[in-house]
């Protein structure tokens, strides 16, 4: 039973939070962009800080790959952007980055569940409620093997290393990201659009063998703000995309 809720608990912690995204009937309609990604602008939830839509072209780049260069405050953080798994995606990632929307931004979540290690980015704010100020479609992964941990075969395996978009239900991804440190079990709802290089593991480690910072209600969380601070220092392709 408790293994149960376990799972339960692992699989609801990767939303962003945040209210809904549908502007209300006396407001003009949000305005989505005319490729295939169709960027649409979130007017109840306006962008953390100023960045317009991505360019979202009719033929969009679906092959390749894009390198990362991410330090931060606790070490090299390096990712891979794989455009073939999720297209859309890796240039909404881009665009944020050139626009430096990530930069000085703090990694707000740790979680150390038993079925879910993860580090999750990408919030200006700091506060798990903070975005782009638009949404976009999911990408969702077809090729994940079966959870171990999971006897129903629902979840599947995010393995170490990945990386994924956080998001709060079906089509609702944003800025808000993250990055595997360990075997993790979720049902296939987030989008795996990358990879994190052997540095930015012994990183992630590191981050993850400090704990996450207790509470009044809670002195051992399994989930919560990382008692390292880990910020992002500056994100930039290391080449050209």
């Amino acid at each position: 039973m408790k293994r149960a809720l376990m799972t339960a608990l692992a699989a609801a912690a990767l939303v962003v939070s945040g209210g809904s995204t549908t502007a209300s009937a006396q407001d003009a309609p949000p305005r989505t962009t005319h490729g295939p990604c169709q960027y649409t602008e979130t007017p109840d939830e306006p962008a953390a800080r100023p960045v317009p839509l991505p360019p979202d072209p009719r033929h969009t780049p679906s092959h390749g790959t894009v390198d990362m260069a991410v330090p931060t405050s606790q070490g090299p953080l390096p990712l891979r952007l794989d455009r073939a798994k999720a297209p859309c995606t890796v240039q909404s990632f881009v665009h944020l980055a050139r626009h430096r929307f990530y930069d000085r931004t703090v990694c707000h979540r740790l979680t150390a569940y038993p079925t879910l290690k993860v580090l999750q980015c990408g919030d200006p704010t700091g506060t798990g409620e903070g975005g782009p100020g638009y949404a976009y479609k999911d990408e969702l992964p077809v090729d994940l093997p079966p959870a171990p941990s999971d006897p129903t075969g629902v979840r599947r395996l995010y393995g170490r290393g990945l990386l994924a978009m956080a998001n709060a239900g079906p089509n609702t991804n944003g800025s808000q990201f993250f990055v595997v440190y360990g075997d993790s079990a979720l049902r296939p709802n987030y989008t795996v659009f990358g990879t994190v290089g052997a540095a930015g593991l012994k990183t992630l480690d590191k981050i993850a063998a400090g704990g996450i910072e207790p509470t009044s209600q809670d002195p051992a969380p399994v989930d919560g703000t990382p008692v390292l601070r880990t910020e992002l220092l500056s994100v930039r392709p290391s080449c050209r995309p």
